[in-house]
Protein backbone atom coordinates (compact mmCIF):
# COMPACT_ATOMS: atom_id res chain seq x y z
CA UNK A 1 0.00 0.00 0.00
CA UNK A 2 1.44 3.08 -0.86
CA UNK A 3 0.78 5.96 2.24
CA UNK A 4 0.10 10.32 0.86
CA UNK A 5 0.02 11.87 4.27
CA UNK A 6 -2.84 10.12 6.43
CA UNK A 7 -4.40 8.45 3.08
CA UNK A 8 -4.17 5.00 2.82
CA UNK A 9 -4.49 4.18 -0.77
CA UNK A 10 -3.73 1.06 -3.05
CA UNK A 11 -1.58 0.25 -5.55
CA UNK A 12 -4.40 0.93 -8.49
CA UNK A 13 -4.71 4.78 -6.52
CA UNK A 14 -1.04 5.17 -6.18
CA UNK A 15 -0.90 4.14 -10.24
CA UNK A 16 -3.53 6.68 -10.98
CA UNK A 17 -2.16 9.35 -8.57
CA UNK A 18 1.17 9.52 -11.06
CA UNK A 19 -0.61 9.54 -13.89
CA UNK A 20 -2.94 12.20 -13.03
CA UNK A 21 0.14 14.46 -11.59
CA UNK A 22 1.71 13.96 -15.15
CA UNK A 23 -1.17 14.90 -16.45
CA UNK A 24 -1.04 18.45 -14.40
CA UNK A 25 2.78 18.71 -14.75
CA UNK A 26 2.15 18.84 -18.38
CA UNK A 27 3.93 16.03 -19.26
CA UNK A 28 1.34 13.70 -20.38
CA UNK A 29 -1.55 14.16 -22.73
CA UNK A 30 -5.40 13.81 -21.19
CA UNK A 31 -6.22 11.26 -24.11
CA UNK A 32 -3.04 9.15 -23.18
CA UNK A 33 -3.59 8.98 -19.61
CA UNK A 34 -7.09 7.70 -20.36
CA UNK A 35 -5.73 4.91 -22.46
CA UNK A 36 -3.61 4.12 -19.62
CA UNK A 37 -6.03 4.28 -16.86
CA UNK A 38 -8.55 2.88 -19.49
CA UNK A 39 -11.62 5.50 -18.74
CA UNK A 40 -12.64 7.76 -21.25
CA UNK A 41 -11.08 11.75 -21.36
CA UNK A 42 -14.20 12.98 -19.77
CA UNK A 43 -13.31 10.86 -16.82
CA UNK A 44 -9.92 12.09 -16.13
CA UNK A 45 -10.52 15.89 -16.64
CA UNK A 46 -13.23 15.60 -13.64
CA UNK A 47 -10.03 13.46 -11.76
CA UNK A 48 -7.46 16.20 -12.52
CA UNK A 49 -10.00 18.59 -11.05
CA UNK A 50 -10.37 17.04 -7.99
CA UNK A 51 -6.86 16.49 -7.82
CA UNK A 52 -6.37 19.82 -7.63
CA UNK A 53 -9.04 20.90 -5.45
CA UNK A 54 -8.55 18.15 -2.97
CA UNK A 55 -4.86 16.59 -3.35
CA UNK A 56 -4.44 13.07 -3.73
CA UNK A 57 -7.71 12.12 -1.38
CA UNK A 58 -9.52 13.69 -4.04
CA UNK A 59 -8.28 10.09 -6.06
CA UNK A 60 -9.20 7.43 -3.37
CA UNK A 61 -12.93 6.22 -4.18
CA UNK A 62 -16.00 7.78 -2.91
CA UNK A 63 -17.69 4.14 -1.59
CA UNK A 64 -14.96 3.32 0.24
CA UNK A 65 -16.32 2.66 3.67
CA UNK A 66 -20.11 3.40 2.52
CA UNK A 67 -21.92 0.13 2.20
CA UNK A 68 -22.84 -1.19 -1.20
CA UNK A 69 -26.00 0.61 -3.11
CA UNK A 70 -26.99 -3.26 -3.58
CA UNK A 71 -27.16 -4.31 -0.74
CA UNK A 72 -29.82 -6.29 0.90
CA UNK A 73 -32.23 -4.61 3.54
CA UNK A 74 -31.58 -5.61 6.95
CA UNK A 75 -34.80 -6.35 8.03
CA UNK A 76 -34.94 -9.02 4.94
CA UNK A 77 -31.21 -10.63 5.45
CA UNK A 78 -32.67 -10.90 9.37
CA UNK A 79 -35.59 -12.80 8.22
CA UNK A 80 -34.01 -14.93 5.65
CA UNK A 81 -31.27 -15.74 8.01
CA UNK A 82 -33.56 -16.69 11.28
CA UNK A 83 -36.09 -19.11 9.12
CA UNK A 84 -32.60 -20.44 7.97
CA UNK A 85 -31.43 -21.80 11.25
CA UNK A 86 -35.07 -22.71 12.18
CA UNK A 87 -36.60 -24.58 9.94
CA UNK A 88 -33.52 -25.71 7.27
CA UNK A 89 -30.64 -26.14 8.72
CA UNK A 90 -29.86 -29.35 7.59
CA UNK A 91 -31.02 -27.92 3.57
CA UNK A 92 -28.83 -27.03 0.65
CA UNK A 93 -28.93 -23.79 -0.48
CA UNK A 94 -30.49 -24.33 -4.02
CA UNK A 95 -33.74 -26.62 -1.85
CA UNK A 96 -33.19 -23.85 0.83
CA UNK A 97 -34.08 -20.79 -1.74
CA UNK A 98 -36.81 -23.40 -3.18
CA UNK A 99 -38.63 -23.52 0.45
CA UNK A 100 -37.77 -20.00 1.14
CA UNK A 101 -39.71 -18.41 -1.85
CA UNK A 102 -42.40 -21.09 -1.82
CA UNK A 103 -43.60 -21.63 2.05
CA UNK A 104 -42.50 -17.67 3.62
CA UNK A 105 -42.53 -15.74 0.49
CA UNK A 106 -38.65 -14.69 0.40
CA UNK A 107 -37.04 -13.80 -2.81
CA UNK A 108 -33.67 -14.37 -3.03
CA UNK A 109 -31.45 -15.80 -5.13
CA UNK A 110 -29.64 -19.32 -4.89
CA UNK A 111 -26.12 -18.00 -4.12
CA UNK A 112 -27.38 -15.27 -1.91
CA UNK A 113 -28.79 -17.98 0.24
CA UNK A 114 -25.51 -19.95 -0.29
CA UNK A 115 -23.62 -16.45 1.07
CA UNK A 116 -26.30 -16.29 4.28
CA UNK A 117 -25.56 -20.15 4.93
CA UNK A 118 -22.09 -19.53 4.52
CA UNK A 119 -22.00 -16.50 6.91
CA UNK A 120 -24.40 -18.03 9.54
CA UNK A 121 -22.49 -21.28 9.61
CA UNK A 122 -24.80 -22.97 8.27
CA UNK A 123 -23.20 -24.03 4.57
CA UNK A 124 -19.27 -25.30 4.21
CA UNK A 125 -18.25 -24.59 0.85
CA UNK A 126 -16.93 -27.24 -1.06
CA UNK A 127 -13.80 -26.05 -1.49
CA UNK A 128 -13.34 -25.33 2.38
CA UNK A 129 -13.80 -28.60 3.15
CA UNK A 130 -11.32 -31.53 3.88
CA UNK A 131 -9.84 -33.96 1.50
CA UNK A 132 -11.11 -37.33 1.79
CA UNK A 133 -8.45 -39.72 2.33
CA UNK A 134 -8.70 -43.72 0.89
CA UNK A 135 -6.29 -45.43 3.23
CA UNK A 136 -5.77 -48.43 1.59
CA UNK A 137 -7.45 -51.92 3.07
CA UNK A 138 -5.72 -55.10 3.99
CA UNK A 139 -6.10 -57.62 1.73
CA UNK A 140 -8.49 -60.66 2.68
CA UNK A 141 -6.84 -63.52 4.07
CA UNK A 142 -8.26 -66.40 2.27
CA UNK A 143 -8.38 -66.92 -0.68
CA UNK A 144 -11.77 -67.43 -2.24
CA UNK A 145 -12.67 -64.87 0.70
CA UNK A 146 -13.44 -61.65 -1.50
CA UNK A 147 -13.96 -61.69 -5.57
CA UNK A 148 -13.42 -58.38 -7.10
CA UNK A 149 -15.71 -58.00 -10.31
CA UNK A 150 -16.23 -54.93 -12.86
CA UNK A 151 -16.90 -54.80 -16.90
CA UNK A 152 -14.47 -52.76 -19.14
CA UNK A 153 -15.64 -51.16 -22.14
CA UNK A 154 -12.65 -51.43 -24.72
CA UNK A 155 -11.25 -51.93 -27.77
CA UNK A 156 -9.89 -55.02 -27.14
CA UNK A 157 -9.64 -56.24 -30.57
CA UNK A 158 -8.59 -52.89 -31.84
CA UNK A 159 -9.21 -51.70 -35.09
CA UNK A 160 -10.58 -55.43 -36.04
CA UNK A 161 -13.47 -55.78 -34.40
CA UNK A 162 -15.80 -53.39 -32.88
CA UNK A 163 -14.91 -52.11 -28.82
CA UNK A 164 -16.52 -54.55 -26.22
CA UNK A 165 -17.21 -55.27 -22.41
CA UNK A 166 -14.51 -57.62 -20.45
CA UNK A 167 -16.23 -58.92 -17.58
CA UNK A 168 -13.76 -59.57 -15.03
CA UNK A 169 -13.57 -61.31 -11.61
CA UNK A 170 -10.09 -60.72 -9.58
CA UNK A 171 -9.19 -62.75 -6.09
CA UNK A 172 -8.84 -59.95 -3.17
CA UNK A 173 -6.31 -61.62 -1.04
CA UNK A 174 -3.57 -63.19 -4.02
CA UNK A 175 -4.46 -60.45 -7.00
CA UNK A 176 -5.23 -64.15 -9.37
CA UNK A 177 -7.21 -63.07 -12.14
CA UNK A 178 -9.91 -65.98 -11.99
CA UNK A 179 -12.17 -65.74 -14.93
CA UNK A 180 -12.37 -63.52 -17.86
CA UNK A 181 -15.47 -63.13 -19.82
CA UNK A 182 -16.36 -61.10 -23.55
CA UNK A 183 -19.67 -59.94 -24.26
CA UNK A 184 -21.26 -57.26 -25.84
CA UNK A 185 -22.33 -54.66 -22.85
CA UNK A 186 -22.95 -55.16 -19.07
CA UNK A 187 -26.19 -56.43 -18.58
CA UNK A 188 -27.45 -58.94 -16.21
CA UNK A 189 -27.79 -61.76 -18.71
CA UNK A 190 -23.84 -61.28 -19.30
CA UNK A 191 -23.32 -61.40 -15.92
CA UNK A 192 -25.77 -64.71 -15.11
CA UNK A 193 -23.37 -66.16 -17.70
CA UNK A 194 -19.88 -65.39 -16.53
CA UNK A 195 -21.37 -65.92 -12.89
CA UNK A 196 -22.64 -69.00 -13.56
CA UNK A 197 -19.31 -70.30 -15.49
CA UNK A 198 -17.02 -69.57 -12.57
CA UNK A 199 -19.00 -70.86 -9.74
CA UNK A 200 -18.79 -74.10 -11.92
CA UNK A 201 -14.85 -73.80 -12.56
CA UNK A 202 -14.12 -72.53 -8.81
CA UNK A 203 -17.54 -72.92 -6.73
CA UNK A 204 -19.06 -70.54 -4.68
CA UNK A 205 -17.17 -67.66 -3.24
CA UNK A 206 -18.08 -65.73 0.22
CA UNK A 207 -18.75 -62.23 -1.27
CA UNK A 208 -18.53 -60.51 -4.73
CA UNK A 209 -17.46 -56.79 -4.56
CA UNK A 210 -18.63 -54.29 -6.95
CA UNK A 211 -19.83 -50.79 -8.16
CA UNK A 212 -23.28 -49.59 -7.41
CA UNK A 213 -24.22 -50.58 -11.54
CA UNK A 214 -27.61 -50.81 -12.35
CA UNK A 215 -27.45 -54.69 -12.17
CA UNK A 216 -25.52 -54.80 -8.68
CA UNK A 217 -27.83 -52.18 -6.78
CA UNK A 218 -31.01 -50.76 -7.35
CA UNK A 219 -31.05 -47.18 -7.76
CA UNK A 220 -34.32 -46.55 -9.19
CA UNK A 221 -37.52 -45.29 -7.83
CA UNK A 222 -38.62 -48.84 -7.96
CA UNK A 223 -36.88 -50.12 -5.51
CA UNK A 224 -39.83 -52.06 -3.91
CA UNK A 225 -39.77 -54.18 -6.48
CA UNK A 226 -38.10 -58.04 -5.82
CA UNK A 227 -37.64 -56.87 -2.28
CA UNK A 228 -35.36 -53.59 -3.21
CA UNK A 229 -32.93 -56.15 -5.11
CA UNK A 230 -31.80 -56.62 -8.70
CA UNK A 231 -32.55 -59.75 -10.61
CA UNK A 232 -28.28 -60.39 -9.80
CA UNK A 233 -28.74 -59.48 -6.24
CA UNK A 234 -31.45 -62.10 -5.87
CA UNK A 235 -29.29 -64.81 -7.62
CA UNK A 236 -26.74 -63.84 -5.13
CA UNK A 237 -28.78 -64.69 -2.37
CA UNK A 238 -30.15 -67.67 -3.28
CA UNK A 239 -26.70 -69.15 -3.46
CA UNK A 240 -25.39 -67.67 -0.01
CA UNK A 241 -23.14 -65.65 -1.60
CA UNK A 242 -22.97 -61.58 -0.06
CA UNK A 243 -22.51 -58.82 -2.42
CA UNK A 244 -20.80 -55.51 -1.55
CA UNK A 245 -21.41 -52.42 -3.83
CA UNK A 246 -17.89 -50.01 -3.48
CA UNK A 247 -18.42 -46.19 -2.41
CA UNK A 248 -15.73 -45.50 -4.80
CA UNK A 249 -13.75 -46.65 -7.73
CA UNK A 250 -10.83 -46.31 -4.60
CA UNK A 251 -12.21 -49.03 -2.90
CA UNK A 252 -12.26 -51.66 -5.49
CA UNK A 253 -8.46 -50.42 -7.08
CA UNK A 254 -7.18 -54.38 -7.33
CA UNK A 255 -10.01 -54.63 -9.80
CA UNK A 256 -9.47 -51.42 -11.58
CA UNK A 257 -5.73 -51.65 -11.91
CA UNK A 258 -6.39 -55.01 -13.17
CA UNK A 259 -8.40 -53.49 -15.78
CA UNK A 260 -5.25 -50.99 -17.14
CA UNK A 261 -3.00 -54.00 -17.08
CA UNK A 262 -5.52 -55.96 -18.88
CA UNK A 263 -5.76 -53.02 -21.82
CA UNK A 264 -2.22 -53.17 -22.37
CA UNK A 265 -1.48 -56.54 -22.07
CA UNK A 266 -4.60 -58.68 -23.17
CA UNK A 267 -4.90 -56.34 -26.24
CA UNK A 268 -1.52 -57.04 -27.31
CA UNK A 269 -1.92 -60.78 -26.77
CA UNK A 270 -5.12 -60.92 -28.71
CA UNK A 271 -3.20 -59.01 -31.64
CA UNK A 272 -0.45 -61.86 -31.41
CA UNK A 273 -3.14 -64.66 -31.34
CA UNK A 274 -5.14 -63.08 -34.18
CA UNK A 275 -8.15 -63.28 -32.48
CA UNK A 276 -11.28 -60.99 -33.11
CA UNK A 277 -14.40 -62.38 -31.89
CA UNK A 278 -16.00 -62.80 -29.07
CA UNK A 279 -16.48 -66.36 -28.73
CA UNK A 280 -12.67 -67.16 -29.90
CA UNK A 281 -11.41 -64.63 -26.97
CA UNK A 282 -13.50 -65.93 -24.56
CA UNK A 283 -12.08 -69.61 -25.44
CA UNK A 284 -8.89 -68.59 -25.45
CA UNK A 285 -8.86 -66.87 -21.88
CA UNK A 286 -7.70 -69.32 -19.48
CA UNK A 287 -4.94 -69.73 -21.31
CA UNK A 288 -4.00 -65.79 -20.60
CA UNK A 289 -5.40 -66.58 -17.23
CA UNK A 290 -2.54 -69.34 -16.64
CA UNK A 291 -0.11 -67.69 -17.93
CA UNK A 292 -0.87 -64.00 -16.08
CA UNK A 293 -1.21 -66.03 -12.64
CA UNK A 294 2.23 -67.46 -12.99
CA UNK A 295 4.14 -64.28 -13.68
CA UNK A 296 1.78 -61.93 -10.54
CA UNK A 297 -0.25 -63.86 -8.45
CA UNK A 298 0.70 -63.49 -5.22
CA UNK A 299 0.52 -66.07 -2.05
CA UNK A 300 -2.55 -65.46 0.73
CA UNK A 301 -1.82 -64.86 4.39
CA UNK A 302 -4.26 -68.26 4.89
CA UNK A 303 -3.66 -71.50 2.85
CA UNK A 304 -7.70 -72.07 3.51
CA UNK A 305 -9.64 -72.09 0.23
CA UNK A 306 -13.12 -70.42 1.05
CA UNK A 307 -15.01 -71.14 -1.94
CA UNK A 308 -17.60 -73.71 -1.73
CA UNK A 309 -19.21 -76.39 -3.82
CA UNK A 310 -22.27 -76.09 -5.34
CA UNK A 311 -25.09 -78.02 -3.17
CA UNK A 312 -27.08 -80.49 -4.87
CA UNK A 313 -30.81 -78.30 -4.49
CA UNK A 314 -29.37 -75.45 -5.89
CA UNK A 315 -30.42 -75.73 -9.67
CA UNK A 316 -28.14 -72.99 -11.26
CA UNK A 317 -30.27 -73.16 -14.03
CA UNK A 318 -33.06 -71.53 -12.12
CA UNK A 319 -31.39 -69.56 -9.70
CA UNK A 320 -29.46 -67.68 -13.11
CA UNK A 321 -32.68 -66.13 -14.65
CA UNK A 322 -34.69 -62.79 -14.09
CA UNK A 323 -38.25 -63.43 -12.32
CA UNK A 324 -41.35 -61.24 -12.42
CA UNK A 325 -44.55 -62.03 -10.98
CA UNK A 326 -47.80 -61.80 -12.51
CA UNK A 327 -51.15 -62.17 -11.56
CA UNK A 328 -53.49 -65.03 -13.82
CA UNK A 329 -56.76 -63.67 -15.19
CA UNK A 330 -59.83 -65.65 -15.09
CA UNK A 331 -59.31 -66.37 -18.61
CA UNK A 332 -56.37 -68.38 -17.61
CA UNK A 333 -54.01 -65.27 -19.42
CA UNK A 334 -51.48 -63.02 -18.17
CA UNK A 335 -49.08 -60.43 -19.48
CA UNK A 336 -45.45 -60.13 -19.82
CA UNK A 337 -43.26 -57.61 -21.86
CA UNK A 338 -46.61 -56.92 -24.34
CA UNK A 339 -47.31 -60.76 -25.15
CA UNK A 340 -50.66 -62.37 -23.77
CA UNK A 341 -49.25 -66.12 -22.43
CA UNK A 342 -52.48 -68.27 -23.10
CA UNK A 343 -52.27 -70.56 -19.88
CA UNK A 344 -53.16 -74.38 -20.89
CA UNK A 345 -56.69 -75.58 -19.31
CA UNK A 346 -55.21 -77.62 -16.57
CA UNK A 347 -56.01 -78.43 -12.85
CA UNK A 348 -53.40 -76.70 -11.94
CA UNK A 349 -53.24 -73.75 -13.75
CA UNK A 350 -57.05 -73.41 -12.67
CA UNK A 351 -55.87 -73.34 -8.93
CA UNK A 352 -53.94 -70.38 -9.91
CA UNK A 353 -56.72 -68.13 -11.12
CA UNK A 354 -56.33 -64.94 -9.08
CA UNK A 355 -53.08 -66.16 -7.52
CA UNK A 356 -49.13 -64.56 -8.77
CA UNK A 357 -46.92 -67.09 -10.40
CA UNK A 358 -43.13 -66.21 -11.84
CA UNK A 359 -42.31 -65.71 -15.53
CA UNK A 360 -38.83 -67.10 -15.70
CA UNK A 361 -36.84 -65.86 -18.32
CA UNK A 362 -33.41 -67.51 -19.28
CA UNK A 363 -30.37 -66.08 -20.55
CA UNK A 364 -30.93 -68.04 -23.74
CA UNK A 365 -34.00 -66.44 -24.49
CA UNK A 366 -36.40 -69.14 -23.19
CA UNK A 367 -39.73 -68.16 -20.85
CA UNK A 368 -41.22 -70.33 -18.70
CA UNK A 369 -44.62 -69.58 -16.19
CA UNK A 370 -43.71 -71.13 -13.08
CA UNK A 371 -46.03 -71.90 -9.80
CA UNK A 372 -45.29 -74.33 -6.83
CA UNK A 373 -41.96 -75.37 -8.19
CA UNK A 374 -43.06 -76.72 -11.96
CA UNK A 375 -43.95 -75.52 -15.30
CA UNK A 376 -46.90 -74.37 -16.42
CA UNK A 377 -47.85 -75.40 -19.98
CA UNK A 378 -48.85 -71.96 -22.23
CA UNK A 379 -49.19 -70.59 -25.61
CA UNK A 380 -48.62 -67.03 -26.63
CA UNK A 381 -50.16 -64.23 -28.11
CA UNK A 382 -48.02 -61.09 -29.46
CA UNK A 383 -49.78 -57.40 -28.85
CA UNK A 384 -47.27 -56.38 -31.12
CA UNK A 385 -48.10 -58.64 -34.61
CA UNK A 386 -45.95 -57.35 -37.38
CA UNK A 387 -47.00 -58.37 -41.00
CA UNK A 388 -43.99 -58.61 -43.30
CA UNK A 389 -43.76 -58.80 -47.13
CA UNK A 390 -43.76 -62.50 -48.00
CA UNK A 391 -47.42 -62.56 -46.02
CA UNK A 392 -48.36 -59.94 -48.55
CA UNK A 393 -47.45 -61.64 -51.38
CA UNK A 394 -48.73 -65.50 -50.54
CA UNK A 395 -52.23 -63.77 -49.65
CA UNK A 396 -53.81 -62.13 -52.64
CA UNK A 397 -57.40 -61.70 -51.12
CA UNK A 398 -56.11 -60.08 -47.86
CA UNK A 399 -52.80 -58.23 -49.84
CA UNK A 400 -54.44 -54.46 -49.00
CA UNK A 401 -55.20 -55.08 -45.78
CA UNK A 402 -51.94 -56.20 -44.63
CA UNK A 403 -50.34 -53.30 -46.78
CA UNK A 404 -52.38 -51.19 -44.39
CA UNK A 405 -51.06 -53.16 -41.50
CA UNK A 406 -47.59 -52.87 -42.96
CA UNK A 407 -48.41 -48.58 -42.45
CA UNK A 408 -49.82 -48.29 -38.60
CA UNK A 409 -46.72 -50.42 -38.01
CA UNK A 410 -44.64 -47.78 -39.28
CA UNK A 411 -46.06 -45.12 -36.87
CA UNK A 412 -46.77 -47.69 -33.90
CA UNK A 413 -44.15 -47.43 -30.85
CA UNK A 414 -43.24 -51.12 -31.07
CA UNK A 415 -40.44 -51.25 -28.22
CA UNK A 416 -40.99 -54.07 -25.85
CA UNK A 417 -41.02 -53.26 -21.99
CA UNK A 418 -38.04 -50.99 -20.94
CA UNK A 419 -37.10 -52.60 -17.46
CA UNK A 420 -36.15 -55.83 -18.52
CA UNK A 421 -33.20 -57.09 -18.15
CA UNK A 422 -31.32 -56.86 -22.15
CA UNK A 423 -30.38 -59.45 -24.61
CA UNK A 424 -26.91 -58.05 -25.37
CA UNK A 425 -25.33 -60.98 -24.22
CA UNK A 426 -26.99 -62.63 -27.38
CA UNK A 427 -25.86 -59.74 -29.44
CA UNK A 428 -29.17 -58.22 -29.60
CA UNK A 429 -28.56 -54.07 -29.43
CA UNK A 430 -29.89 -52.25 -25.64
CA UNK A 431 -33.53 -51.72 -25.18
CA UNK A 432 -33.90 -48.05 -27.29
CA UNK A 433 -35.20 -45.98 -24.37
CA UNK A 434 -36.40 -43.15 -26.37
CA UNK A 435 -39.59 -43.27 -28.60
CA UNK A 436 -38.90 -42.85 -32.04
CA UNK A 437 -39.95 -39.09 -33.39
CA UNK A 438 -43.42 -39.92 -35.32
CA UNK A 439 -44.75 -42.79 -33.71
CA UNK A 440 -47.14 -43.57 -31.03
CA UNK A 441 -48.19 -46.26 -28.59
CA UNK A 442 -51.02 -48.67 -29.35
CA UNK A 443 -53.70 -47.01 -27.57
CA UNK A 444 -52.78 -43.89 -28.79
CA UNK A 445 -53.62 -45.07 -32.80
CA UNK A 446 -57.19 -43.59 -33.47
CA UNK A 447 -59.59 -43.66 -37.07
CA UNK A 448 -57.51 -40.78 -38.11
CA UNK A 449 -54.46 -42.99 -38.50
CA UNK A 450 -56.11 -45.57 -39.83
CA UNK A 451 -57.57 -43.57 -42.52
CA UNK A 452 -54.30 -41.92 -43.24
CA UNK A 453 -52.96 -45.53 -43.65
CA UNK A 454 -55.83 -46.40 -45.94
CA UNK A 455 -55.08 -43.21 -48.28
CA UNK A 456 -51.23 -44.22 -48.40
CA UNK A 457 -52.15 -47.53 -49.94
CA UNK A 458 -54.55 -47.26 -52.86
CA UNK A 459 -56.48 -50.83 -53.92
CA UNK A 460 -55.03 -52.33 -56.80
CA UNK A 461 -57.71 -54.51 -58.42
CA UNK A 462 -56.08 -57.59 -60.19
CA UNK A 463 -56.35 -57.48 -63.96
CA UNK A 464 -59.40 -59.13 -65.61
CA UNK A 465 -59.32 -62.91 -66.56
CA UNK A 466 -60.94 -63.52 -70.01
CA UNK A 467 -64.14 -65.50 -70.06
CA UNK A 468 -64.18 -68.81 -70.92
CA UNK A 469 -66.00 -70.07 -73.96
CA UNK A 470 -68.60 -73.08 -74.07
CA UNK A 471 -66.50 -75.12 -76.39
CA UNK A 472 -64.05 -75.10 -73.41
CA UNK A 473 -66.25 -75.33 -70.89
CA UNK A 474 -67.75 -78.73 -72.69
Amino acid sequence: MAKSGTITMSMREADRLKTIQAVVDGNLRPGLAAQRLELTARQVQRLVQRYCAEGPAGLVSRHRGRSSNHQLPKELVNRAVRLLRDHYPDFGPTFACEKLREQHGVLLSKETVRQLMIDAGLWVPRRQLPLRVYQPRNRRACYGELIQIDGSNHAWFEERAPACTLLVFVDDATSRLLYLHFTYTESTFSYFEATRAYVEQHGKPVAFYSDKATVFRNNSGRAAENGGHTQFARALYELNIDLICANSSQAKGRVERMNLSLQDRLVKELRLQGISMLATANRWAPTFIADYNRRFAKPPRNDLDAHRPVRDDEDLDLIFTARERRRVSRSLSLQYDKMLYLLADTPEARKQIGHYVEVYEYPDGRIEVRANGSALAYTTYDKLPVANQASIVENKRLGHVLEIAQEMQKIRDSRRRLNKPARTNLGLPPAQMQRTPGTKSVRQLDMDDLCAAIAKTPLRRPASTPKRSNQSKS
